[in-house]
């Protein structure tokens, strides 16, 4: 067996991902992703029994989304509160909101990449064990 996981293995052990590593991978610091919890009601990540926020993937994308809107097209909170609960509202999402949507899963598979490539150069250097 190889000591490898597969894509399938390894997307179920990133079910859940810490309000650290989605800081990394949102590009923005851990209180940001706490205050856009009270801001954006939708926004409601499950907490472990020692009380820490565990991210689901479509959390992250919404929470890449966000940035998208506040950081980049300059929204308002109010204003991207607003456009997240009208895109709830609408079965299919406008074709602009598509572009959000595919750049966060783009963005979320390069972090997986990215990971991944780190452990594989831990273990080529010997830092650590081969699982098998």
């Amino acid at each position: 067996m190889s000591p490898l996981k597969t894509t399938e293995e390894k997307d179920e052990s990133k079910l859940y991902r810490s309000i650290s590593e989605v800081s990394e991978l949102v590009g923005v610091k851990p209180h940001v992703l706490r205050y856009w919890e009270t801001q954006f009601g939708m926004l409601r990540p499950k907490k472990n029994r020692a009380g820490n926020r565990m991210y689901r993937p479509d959390e992250v994308k919404m929470l890449l989304g966000i940035k998208e809107l506040l950081y980049h097209r300059r929204f308002t909170i109010a204003g991207a509160r607003r456009r997240l609960l009208d895109e709830r509202k609408d079965d299919a999402p406008q074709q602009l909101d598509l572009a959000v949507t595919e750049a966060a899963e783009r963005k979320l598979l390069v972090h997986e990449i990215k990971t991944e490539l780190k452990q594989l150069l831990g273990r080529l250097r010997g830092r650590e064990p081969v699982r098998s």
